[in-house]
């Protein structure tokens, strides 16, 4: 929720304070005796004058020069550091070959930075270089390791994997931002990360395969070796007429074959093997030259060759060195290998198998009901949009820019009619293109065989703007509120069609008489209301979420459980996945945020399409604000106060929590398939019985200390399912069953027994089988001698002056059990802003793309530290923040690298 600032107040007992009067001025203080002491009939004129006793000088006040504050940063089990990087405080560990490799964990992200000599910033590393990250991992078959290379527009970074032996049996040598294996057998490997050229932070993200790296087919693994034919090359080059590409061919290195042109029908087009193809033979040849010079100056690089064993493995490595080389030629224009073709069905959505929050809310039964219809309108009240995301192309609507503030709305304009997100960062760090994220878990397009889906991907989405630099204005709110529903407001316009819900993921403001009246007013006229309840982690009433007829969303993570950040209290009416960055349950090496559409901006302004992982309640609120546009999908006549009894008689949700409603999850865990089937049945027309047994997870990552998880066995459609019959393939995984019906459907405890099972990883399965259909739970657990918690490395803690934006303190701390502590002392009276990361580069900011990154309480949402006493007990997580890149984005032009993090002091 990156609404305007939030202010926590924590103050000592009241009971428990001392309270200390002003001390009086001297002068005064005898003035006053002198008027009262009997006055001038009380005394006796012959009584000699007495001489008053002077008082005491009292010690001056001392107001103390500030106050403290100290706790914990947590990290994950999972996450990682590279134990070399070009921070000169951090302690170095070298891991620069196979015999000196790293031993991480399975599933785990890594965060690192390899450079060659001379290249990056000033530091430990600049003078001698270090080009290789070595990383030990015991590994499954069909496992994956993907390598997101952070400053990839002026670096380069390629990922291989060794054998215990020593030798390369595979690789990934693209030129962009991803480079991705999948493991071939069960067995311990060396993954290498090595730096062709220049200086960049990198995430190496380890674990089971789930179609992420599918979403940007364009370039993860696209140059592996199999997928090419080797010593064949597409060029072109600045000194070619501009033709069509001329494929060039050497069938075996040793016969010397002149090149020929590939074409359709070659004879037409008037030449054989001519000069031209002779001329680009040379550059060709001379490319490779060039390559194999330039691989004896890395060294390591051309050492490498000696370390790939199959020789047909080596004559891949080598084409692609050689175009890859050639690329950076800047005669040419273009050099790309010649690749193999096949038939194949390119799969729809191909992160979808990221997306764990989907399944948790029955969404896939849901979708066999309705995918949504276009005629549906959600109005998105947030930072705007990004229109030119490929997931979202086409599924929008007109909306408005309502910020009244041309600072704040950083566009150079109050309101307007254009909604485009031009970022809502300040001084510090990236902006964060929320609106984006939270339309696409709405109404992602789906079937167009990339990135993510949505909810209800064939409704539609009203972007309106009101949030930019340091959050918004509630009357901005309002304006866009009026907009939404087709009432009057300052745009002097309304829609060609009013908004069906509204869902805000922002809040901050107090309650407002006038606000109330009009959502009152919005309300009646039919419209639905979602807003999330808010990150502080508290029961006080929030708003908009807490406003009469809004239906507020407090979130959980991807087992249920309440997510450490949400909102609670009486005013929560439902909870929906809003994820938490700080585990990964599902094990495939990513946080467990909601992951969907988002933006990274360049220092240039430019922006790339990304797909980003995010925690929330903000990313709560759109999966009921879409499962609401399914809903009205269905029954187009549902308003407001029709959701509303639906909701208050536990018809759109899972109970969790106290039988009934309770103010942690309100009326249960949103279910997308009960709502459908409900929004039918009011219109009359119930849907056929379809019983199929469906799970909360497909996997259970139990990591090196995890003991017991929790998985949902439930109906996803209607009818009789048959008694279900639950089997695990091991005896060291163990079942009870925790609330269950007479066939078998409910919840069951997972718990898994490593007293038997050496140290290395181990993998089982759950199999549920029902009359209709089976389903299988895949089981992922570590048995390490010793268990440290997780570690990213050194992190810098900053609290950052509210008014002047400025780091006013910072507190250097190491990682102890999986937890940073800190104290900062003597920090005067103020609001601050708190956070946390690491300086992998050393460029004197945390929070660069590819490094560790917190705040209080969550990165979404910075909430202020209103600091009038000592604090005891601020703690939050730390995690690296991943962003997977999406076509469109990739095959553009290098660009400036991302906005820069926030400063940290030498």
């Amino acid at each position: 929720m990156p609404e305007g600032k939030q202010i926590i107040n924590r103050k000592e007992d009241w009971g428990a304070m001392q309270i200390t009067l002003p001390w009086v001025p001297i002068a005064l203080t005898l003035l006053l005796v002198g008027c009262g002491g009997g006055g001038s009939g009380g005394g006796n004129s012959n009584t000699p004058p007495v001489t008053p006793t002077p008082e005491p000088t009292p010690p001056p006040v001392v107001t103390p020069s500030g106050f403290s504050i100290s706790g914990t940063v947590s990290v994950s089990a999972n996450l990682g550091a590279d134990s070399d990087t070009n921070n000169p405080e951090a302690v170095a560990l070298p891991n620069n070959s196979v015999a000196t490799a790293q031993r991480i964990s399975n599933p785990s992200t890594i965060g690192g930075y390899v450079n060659q000599p001379g290249e990056g910033e000033p530091g430990a590393l600049l003078e001698n270089g270090d080009s290789d990250d070595y990383f030990e991992i015991e590994l499954l078959a069909g496992q994956t390791i993907t390598l997101l290379v952070a400053n990839f527009e002026r670096a380069d970074a390629d990922l291989y994997l060794y054998n215990t032996s020593g030798q390369i049996v595979d690789f990934s040598i693209e030129v962009g931002q991803v480079e991705s294996l999948t493991i071939p057998a069960d067995g311990i490997y060396i993954a290498n990360v090595f730096a062709f050229f220049g200086a960049t932070n990198y995430a190496l993200a380890v674990g089971s395969s789930t179609g992420i790296t599918s979403a940007i087919p364009a370039v993860a693994n696209s140059m592996s070796a199999d997928k090419i034919i080797p010593w064949q090359a597409v060029v072109l080059s600045q000194a070619e007429t501009p033709e069509p590409a001329i494929t060039l061919t050497q069938d075996r290195l040793s016969a010397r074959m002149g090149m020929r042109a590939r074409a359709e029908n070659p004879g037409a087009r008037g030449h054989g093997v001519g000069q031209r193809q002779r001329t680009q033979l040379r550059r060709l040849h001379h490319a490779a030259v060039t390559a194999q010079q330039q691989m004896n100056r890395l060294g390591t690089a051309y050492s490498k060759k000696n370390q790939i064993a199959d020789l047909q493995l080596r004559a891949g490595w080598e084409t692609l060195l050689t175009i890859k080389s050639l690329k950076r030629d800047p005669k040419v224009i273009m050099a790309e290998p010649n690749y193999r073709v096949h038939t194949m069905a390119t799969p729809n959505d191909q992160a979808y198998p990221s997306q764990w929050h989907y399944p948790l809310i029955s969404l896939p039964a849901a979708w066999d009901l309705t995918t949504g219809q276009p005629e549906v309108i959600v109005a998105v009240i947030d930072t705007g949009i990004l229109s030119a995301h490929p997931d979202l192309a086409g599924q929008l609507v007109d909306g408005y820019d309502f910020i009244a503030d041309p600072g704040r709305a950083r566009d150079g304009t109050g309101i307007d009619p254009n909604p485009e997100d031009a970022g809502d960062g300040g001084d510090l760090g990236n902006s964060s293109f929320h609106g984006t994220h939270v339309s696409g878990t709405i109404a992602a397009t789906s079937n167009n065989g990339i990135g993510v889906a949505g909810v209800a991907w064939n409704a539609r989405i009203m972007p309106l703007r009101v949030l930019g630099v340091d959050g918004g204005a509630s009357y901005d709110v309002d304006q866009a509120i009026r907009y939404a529903a087709g009432l009057a407001n300052d745009s002097g316009t309304v829609p060609d069609q009013r908004a069906d819900i509204i869902n805000m993921s922002l809040g901050g403001a107090g309650f407002s008489r006038s606000t109330q009246a009009l959502i009152n007013e919005v309300t009646q006229a039919g419209v639905i209301i979602v807003a999330a309840a808010g990150n502080e982690a508290t029961n006080t009433p929030g708003y908009p979420a807490s406003y009469d007829g809004v239906i507020s969303v407090s979130a959980v993570d991807s087992q249920r459980r309440a997510a450490p950040y949400s909102n609670f209290g009486n005013r929560i009416d439902i909870a929906a996945p809003g994820g938490n960055n700080g585990i990964d349950i599902n094990g495939d090496g990513y946080p467990d945020g909601v992951l969907s559409t988002g933006g990274s901006l360049a220092a240039s302004g430019t922006v790339n399409f990304v797909y980003s992982f995010s925690n929330g309640t903000s990313m709560a609120s759109p999966h009921v604000a879409g499962v609401m546009a399914l809903m009205k999908s269905v029954n187009p006549d549902l308003t407001a106060l029709d959701i509303d009894a639906l909701l208050q008689s536990g018809d759109l949700s899972d109970d969790l929590g106290a039988p009934g409603r309770d103010n942690i999850f309100g009326h249960g865990l949103i279910n997308a398939q009960r709502a459908v089937v409900a929004a039918l049945s009011a219109a009359g027309n119930p849907p056929a019985q379809n019983p199929r047994l469906g799970a909360s997870s497909t996997l259970l990552n139990f990591g090196s200390a995890g003991e017991s998880l929790s998985l949902l066995l439930q109906n996803s459609g209607r009818g009789d399912l048959g008694p279900v019959a639950v089997t695990t393939s091991e005896d060291w995984v163990q079942l009870r069953a925790e609330n269950i019906n007479n066939n078998g459907v409910g919840t069951y405890l997972v718990s898994v027994d490593r007293a038997d099972l050496a140290s290395g990883i181990y993998n089982a399965k759950i199999s549920a089988t029902s009359r209709v259909n089976t389903v299988e739970v895949d089981i992922l657990v570590s048995v390490v001698d010793e268990t440290t918690g997780g570690d990213v490395g050194l992190i810098y803690l900053l609290l950052i002056n509210n008014e002047t934006q400025e780091a006013v303190a910072q507190f250097g701390a190491s990682a102890t059990s999986g937890l940073y502590p800190y104290r900062f002392n003597n920090i005067p009276p103020g609001s601050y802003e708190f956070f946390a990361g690491t300086d992998a580069d050393n460029d004197l900011l945390i929070c660069d793309a590819g490094e560790a990154c917190g705040a209080y309480l969550t990165t979404d949402q910075p909430v202020l530290i209103e600091l009038e006493s000592n604090l005891e007990g601020i703690a939050f997580p730390i995690e690296y923040r991943v962003a997977i890149p999406n076509i469109s984005s990739l095959s553009k032009s290098p660009k400036e690298s991302a906005q820069p993090g926030i400063s940290r002091a030498p």
